[in-house]
């Protein structure tokens, strides 16, 4: 996870109702709250 990953994975734990946009397939992987997938909206 490099920085701006993390400020993105950070922002959806601060704006739980938001959906993230990616093409980045490791956010497949990084959990918030230490459990709770990251929401995503990807093309994959």
């Amino acid at each position: 996870m490099d920085l701006a990953d993390a400020c993105v994975v950070r922002l959806s734990e601060l704006l739980p109702g938001r959906v993230v946009w990616t093409v980045d397939s490791d956010f497949k992987v990084y959990r918030r709250n230490k459990r709770a997938v990251v929401p995503l909206l990807a093309p994959w």
